[in-house]
C-alpha cells in the first residue's frame, strides 16, 4: 500500500511540474493577471492584445497597432493596461475596458549620467511590473553590468501625467536574458528564454533566492500568477502554458 502511494504521489508531482496548454495565441510575448476581472490579458509579437479566461477562451482580441508588444502589467488604481514596445523601447498605456490607447511614454536611456539602454536589434526591453509606485523592466541582453545596454532591470516613477520617465534606480541581479517579470507575495519573479528557469528575488534578501528548470521546448517569454498561485506563461512558439499551483 506504501509504494502504492509513493507511486501516487510522484504521478502528482510529475504532473505539477509538467505544463498545460491553455490556448493557441502567436508569438505571445506577455502576459498578467487582473484580479478585478480574474482574466488573463496577453500581448504578442503582432500589436495584438487579447484578454482570456483562465479556461482559456478568447474573451477580446484587438490590433492596437504596429507595435512589437513584449510585456504587460495592470495599473488597477487608473484601470489601465501598461505594454513594453520593444525597438521604440517606450511604454504605452491602454484602457482596459476599451482597448483604447491613452498615451505613448518613452523611457530615458541615461542613468548616473551614462548611457544605459540602447535602442537596437541586439537587446531592449521585454518584462514589465508594476510594483507600488514603481514600473519595473527589464533590459533583455546578455551583457554584464555597469557595461552599457546591460541586462538588468530598471526602476521607473510610474506616473500617467508625464511624457518621458527617468531611471531612478536599476536592480542588477546578475542573470542575463531575462525576458519576463511579474510580482507576487512580496517577491519578483524572472523568467529567461535562452535557460527556460524562472528566478525568485527577495526584495528583503536584495538577492535570487530560488530557481527552477523549465521545460526546454517552450519559449518563455512572459509570466504570471493567478490568486491561486497558478503560473501562466507566454510562449513565443504560440502558445499560452499552465503550471497549476506552481512551487519553486
Amino acid at each position: 500500500m506504501k509504494s502504492i502511494f509513493l507511486v501516487f504521489l510522484c504521478f502528482l508531482q510529475f504532473i505539477s511540474a509538467n505544463a498545460k496548454v491553455l490556448t493557441l495565441i502567436p508569438e505571445a510575448s506577455g502576459i498578467t493577471y487582473v484580479k478585478k476581472t480574474n482574466t488573463l490579458f496577453v500581448v504578442n509579437d503582432e500589436g495584438i492584445l487579447y484578454e482570456l479566461s483562465l479556461k482559456g477562451k478568447i474573451l477580446r482580441k484587438k490590433k492596437i497597432g504596429s507595435y512589437d508588444l513584449e510585456g504587460i502589467s495592470f495599473d488597477s488604481k487608473n484601470d489601465l493596461l501598461i505594454l513594453a514596445i520593444e525597438g521604440r523601447d517606450n511604454i504605452l498605456l491602454v484602457h482596459r475596458n476599451n482597448f483604447h490607447i491613452k498615451k505613448e511614454i518613452s523611457v530615458k536611456r541615461k542613468y548616473k549620467n551614462k548611457l544605459l539602454l540602447k535602442k537596437d536589434k541586439k537587446s531592449g526591453l521585454e518584462g514589465i511590473v508594476l510594483i507600488d509606485s514603481h514600473v519595473y523592466i527589464s533590459n533583455q541582453s546578455n551583457i554584464a553590468y555597469p557595461k552599457e545596454d546591460a541586462s538588468v532591470i530598471v526602476i521607473l516613477p510610474y506616473t500617467i501625467k508625464k511624457k518621458k520617465l527617468n531611471i531612478i534606480s536599476i536592480l542588477d541581479h546578475g542573470l542575463k536574458d531575462i525576458s519576463g517579470l511579474t510580482y507576487y507575495k512580496g517577491d519578483l519573479y524572472l523568467i529567461s528564454d535562452k535557460k527556460s528557469t524562472i528566478y525568485q528575488y527577495s526584495f528583503k534578501a536584495k538577492r535570487i533566492i530560488k530557481k527552477k528548470k523549465l521545460n526546454k521546448s517552450h519559449a518563455q517569454e512572459g509570466i504570471t500568477f493567478d490568486k491561486k498561485g497558478n503560473l501562466y506563461i507566454a510562449d513565443d512558439k504560440g502558445k499560452i502554458l499552465v503550471y497549476k499551483n506552481f512551487k519553486m
